[in-house]
Parts: structure tokens; sequence; C-alpha cells
């Protein structure tokens, strides 16, 4: 086995690339705030326990949606079909500011309509980690449909 010797420290842009190599999906976690739907692309977002069933989603703390989700205590989970970049671009603020998304309502929750699952998490807990929260929670509603995932790599869509 050889050995790696450490280099030089590495940057924030040497680090974001680096993980950048890790393929995720694509979610866009939604909530509720005095009647408004917010939502967010978030990829940043796993499975934490069977039992109970929790779940993760990692938010930056200069995010909109780490306030609404400090207010609303609850969210929903939309995962993000190959056909859906538009919905990710859109929550992400990077492109079609016109589009309307279609959702379909579950427990008081929006949900993008088409979309691989859906899932209505209660907020258990929250953890600072640097310039994120990390908001744990309880899936309190889940539903699966079939069809092919939208993937990121390296800054850039993806499809299986």
């Amino acid at each position: 086995m050889s050995q790696a010797q450490s280099e030089t420290p590495f940057t924030a842009r040497d680090f974001r690339n680096a993980l950048g190599r890790f393929a995720t999906g694509i979610t866009v976690v939604t909530t509720v705030v005095d009647g408004t739907t917010r939502g967010m692309t978030a990829n940043a977002f796993l499975s934490v326990s069977l039992e109970p069933p929790l779940v993760l989603v990692s938010v930056a703390n200069k995010a909109h949606m780490h306030g609404y989700l400090q207010q609303s205590g609850r969210f929903g989970v939309s995962v993000l079909t190959a056909t859906q970049e538009e919905y990710s671009q859109h929550f992400a603020g990077i492109g079609a500011p016109d589009l309307q998304p279609d959702f379909v309502e579950v427990d008081g929750l929006p949900l993008l309509a088409e979309s691989l699952a859906h899932l209505i998490v209660t907020v258990t807990d929250a953890h600072l980690a640097g310039d994120h929260t990390l908001y744990i929670g309880r899936v309190e509603y889940l539903k699966s449909f079939d069809g092919e995932p939208l993937l990121y790599f390296q800054g850039r869509y993806a499809k299986l």
C-alpha cells in the first residue's frame, strides 16, 4: 500500500470540486409560511434512520428556506425525475422564473406532481453545522412512483 503525503491546505473550491464527484439525486423541499408556498432545490438530502423513519436536509443558514423551516416546522420533499430539470433550476433561483409549478397537496403541504417520490416530514431536530443547518425530521407520509431520476454530478445535471 502506498502512502499519500498530505499536500498544502485545500481551498473551499477544492473541497466543493472533490465532493462534486459524488453523484446525488435532486429534491425540491417545500413548505408553507403565512399561506404562501416556499420551495428550495436540495441535493443534500438523505435518510437517517429506518426506525423511526427519519431524513435530513442541509440548508444554508443564509437561505430563505432556513427561516421558513424554523417557522413552519414541517416540509415536503419531491424527488425529481429526469424530466424535471426545469423545476430544479426554478427552485434554485437560476432559471425559469415564470414557471408555474404543478403541485399536489398532501396534508397541507405542496409536492411537485409527477415526481419520483413524495415525503411529508415534521422537523424533530436542527443542528448548526458550519454555514448550514441540518434539519432532521420524521417522515409522516411517503409515496413513490416509477421513473428515471434527475442526478447532479460535477456541477451538472445527469441522467442514468
